[in-house]
């Protein structure tokens, strides 16, 4: 589908007054939900309920990874909502990612595998490669998840990377595909140059990217290449700064949230500064995977229906642009003994 055929979908179903849950985006065949609950960062202790509480309110659309640390837990709040009839599985979206430490193409499998027991799951809707750094191999019974550092115990903490071909990691996620695990394979954090790479090797191409995109990082050549190759964009941080400023990698002033063009628009439609920054995501014909602890929040972030940008406002936003990148290999692995500038 055309970036164009995209925002008339969202758009249209904004028109019709479609629920945000309700207003999708195709990947591949199949349709995915265009907003997402993220679970990067929500703690173990609450992560079930919260997790049942947005599907309560009507999420659809779950994102979660290996990495994150909470997939049993998140597995728990999904089978709660099954048994409570709040959906069915098949009215769900459930997104995983493959870890840096199983690029290997014989651990990719037993890596979807275990994201499957722990969430309890028969199949995941999209599985992504989490990041195109390879990691030496951690065995599960060793530590799981094994996180960035190799051995945290050593004298000397830091990451190994792998030599590792990522069209070899990529067959194994076709595998993925042919054996019913998965229905939908894609990347995330990967550039134009890998994707395109990819995508003339693969039997099965990438049909998701999921990135980092806010108003201070809009990466609009990113965004247009992935849609004209025919991949969805799920957004990452969508509102920007909030989820960094506890890990250093921010500071409280970065907000967009607080941005006074922000402001004048939510203002002007009677909307919060978080409903407009993902609106505009909608309508720039991507989805967008907000996070959030609070009940009252996860209802605000999906009350977007009812809202739609002018054309001038969509690229008003976008012109707030920095380039500012939160969430950049290239500068947190550094402290870790190694240098991963996937984005120079």
């Amino acid at each position: 589908m055309s970036a164009e055929r995209r925002l008339r979908v969202i758009a249209s179903q904004a028109a019709a007054g479609t629920s945000s849950e309700q207003c999708v985006l195709p990947v591949g065949e199949h349709m995915m939900p265009a907003v997402g609950f993220g679970t990067w960062k929500v703690e173990k202790q609450s992560a079930a309920q919260l997790v049942e509480d947005a599907i309560r309110m009507g999420y659809r659309h779950i994102d979660c990874a290996c990495d994150y640390g909470n997939e049993v837990e998140v597995g728990r709040g999904l089978s709660q909502s099954l048994r409570a009839g709040l959906c069915t599985r098949q009215e769900l979206w459930i997104t995983s990612k493959l870890w840096n430490t199983y690029h290997r193409p014989e651990h990719v499998r037993a890596a979807c595998e275990r994201t499957l027991q722990d969430l309890g799951l028969e199949y995941l809707d999209l599985y992504l490669i989490h990041f195109p750094i390879s990691l030496k191999f951690v065995p599960f019974e060793v530590r799981y998840p094994p996180e960035w550092i190799h051995d945290p115990l050593s004298e000397k903490p830091q990451m190994q990377l792998e030599d590792v071909d990522i069209v070899q990691t990529w067959r194994a996620m076709e595998s993925l595909v042919e054996a019913g695990l998965v229905r939908c394979i894609g990347v995330a954090n990967f550039s134009m140059q890998l994707l395109h790479h990819l995508c003339s090797v693969s039997r099965i191409r990438p049909q998701v990217n999921q990135i980092e995109l806010h108003p201070f990082l809009a990466q609009e050549q990113l965004v247009r290449f992935c849609q004209s190759m025919g991949l969805a964009v799920i957004a990452f941080s969508p509102l920007g700064a909030g989820s960094y400023v506890s890990l250093d990698m921010a500071s409280a002033d970065e907000s967009i949230l607080q941005h006074p063009l922000i402001l004048e628009l939510a203002e002007k439609y009677g909307k919060t500064a978080a409903q407009i920054i993902l609106r505009w995501g909608l309508d720039r014909g991507y989805a967008v995977i907000p996070k959030s602890s609070r009940p009252e929040r996860q209802a605000e972030n999906l009350r977007i229906s009812d809202l739609a940008l002018a054309p001038e406002e969509v690229a008003a936003v976008a012109a707030l642009n920095r380039n500012r990148r939160f969430n950049d290999p290239g500068v947190f692995c550094q402290e870790w003994g190694a240098f991963c500038p996937i984005f120079a």
